[in-house]
């Protein structure tokens, strides 16, 4: 396939040590040619094999060279450079690199320096596109590239690398070439009936397919998609004054609530978040729940309601130097068994027995209870176990495959149309009708690889690549 010479600006924009300009396609040699002058007392190569005249000076690939970038005759900038041969590059096509100093100003006019030599602006991740289109990469790979990019935790980038050195898709392919020998053995009932009858094929197919279906069901964990690229979301509620912006501040290290001794200063939802194990945690700390006639704090228990129902996990926060109200075992009973009670205040005398909360936890029609666990505000030390109820609640499966929602998605579009293969087996539909939802799962399959993507979708995921890339 032939596409012409594109160039951007590689780097992010503003000031910094070094700018690189990126540039690919069959005129790239020509262009750097047109705009770089090399100095061979500078360059390592010989001056036999290289003159500060263009025309006889010898790129070797993958080799920087030192010289001046040049409008003319007029010098920009002092710069590296480097040439990489197709098909050993980024996106096995020739493509060259300048190396300047990070200066916005420079960086831009060296890009339209390349342009008006014959190069066209790139379109946002057009340089991975043509990686992907030349077979370097698949569209998995192509993903991971932005994902690496944007990750902000050690798991968002230990996720990203496995699936681009091919995790996802390697295990995808394994998918597919299963799925084409069930579908291999449902074509032979359908293209010769009188050697391999209906009920021979589809009694040889159903193993296979449970197995698959198995495999993929196995590999769909929403939960750990969702930490990974979301984190995981905590809220601290409570009456008033119960410690919840104490800890807040505490969990984070930061002076983010007011605390003051007065009831009710939180009036607010407010937000901090801490990093554990590679997993974001962000905690918020919501205004004290209880009935008021100030229409600011009823705003304030408004909010703090809503962020107690989207909460991936709810931690009660309770005063343990006074004893339960009916407001706190309402609270303790809205409960699930992921969620937890923090007894706070463990510096003062104590009016909560953990047996006492329990037992409140018994009235309910299930037995499992959320963790109970005793922290003091004032003593950072207390956290750990807070910390590790946070830790264990954020841990995701190791070595998953496929993380990306958009693989996900695919995969439960798969499992979908494998799930109707199997029911059609049951129902002894035709062959044919089987092959049909077989086809469809492959086809979803494939998706997640590229090989059977249509453009929208292609323009889609290369849209959210920043330009350069």
């Amino acid at each position: 396939m032939t596409y012409d010479t594109i160039a951007a600006i590689a780097t992010p924009p503003g000031k910094g040590g070094i700018g690189i300009i990126r540039i690919s396609g069959p005129d790239a040699e020509r262009i750097l040619n047109d705009v770089f002058r090399p100095l061979s007392h500078f360059s390592g190569i010989s001056s036999r094999d290289s003159r500060r005249d263009e025309s006889g000076f010898q790129w070797e690939s993958h080799k920087m060279v030192y010289g001046r970038l040049m409008d003319g005759k007029e010098m920009l900038d002092e710069a590296m450079a480097v040439l990489m041969r197709s098909p050993n590059s980024y996106t096995r096509e020739d493509v060259a690199e300048l190396q300047l100093h990070g200066n916005s100003f420079l960086l831009s006019e060296a890009l339209q320096l390349c342009v008006s030599r014959g190069a066209r602006m790139a379109d946002p991740g057009e340089f991975t596109r043509r990686a992907f289109r030349n077979g370097r990469i698949d569209l998995s790979q192509a993903e991971a590239v932005m994902s690496l990019i944007q990750s902000e935790t050690r798991e968002q980038q230990r996720a990203a690398i496995r699936q681009l050195e091919g995790g996802a898709s390697s295990f995808v392919r394994g998918l597919s070439e299963k799925l084409l020998d069930l579908q291999a053995g449902l074509t032979a009932c359908i293209d010769y009936p009188e050697e391999v009858s209906d009920e021979e094929g589809c009694a040889s197919l159903r193993p296979g397919l449970e197995s698959l279906l198995k495999e993929l069901d196995s590999s769909i964990d929403e939960r750990s998609s969702h930490l990974l690229y979301d984190g995981l979301h905590v809220t601290l509620f409570g009456r008033p004054n119960g410690g919840k912006s104490s800890l807040l501040n505490l969990l984070t290290g930061e002076d983010r609530a007011i605390v003051t001794s007065i009831p009710g200063t939180t009036r607010d939802v407010l937000e901090g978040s801490i990093l554990l194990d590679g997993i974001q945690i962000h905690l918020t700390d919501t205004a004290g729940l209880r009935s008021t006639e100030d229409p600011i704090e009823r705003i304030g228990v408004a909010r703090s309601k809503k962020a107690i129902e989207q909460a991936d996990i709810r931690i009660l926060i309770l005063d343990g130097s006074e004893t339960l109200s009916q407001e706190d075992e309402k609270h303790l009973l809205s409960l699930e068994e992921k969620d937890a009670v923090v007894i706070n205040k463990s510096d003062l005398p104590q009016c909560i027995d953990p047996e006492e909360i329990k037992g409140i936890f018994l009235k309910r029609v299930s037995n499992a209870a959320p963790k109970i666990l005793s922290v003091s505000a004032l003593d950072e030390a207390s956290l750990f176990p807070l910390k590790e109820f946070l830790r264990q609640s954020g841990a995701i499966r190791s070595g998953l495959s496929v993380t990306s929602p958009r693989h996900l998605s695919a995969l439960r579009s798969a499992s979908k149309h494998l799930h109707d293969a199997l029911l059609s087996l049951e129902a002894h539909c035709p062959p044919d009708l089987i092959s049909i939802d077989l086809q469809s799962a492959q086809s979803t399959l494939c998706e997640i690889t590229g090989e059977t993507a249509g453009e929208k979708l292609l323009d889609r995921v290369f849209s959210s690549f920043c330009v350069g890339k």
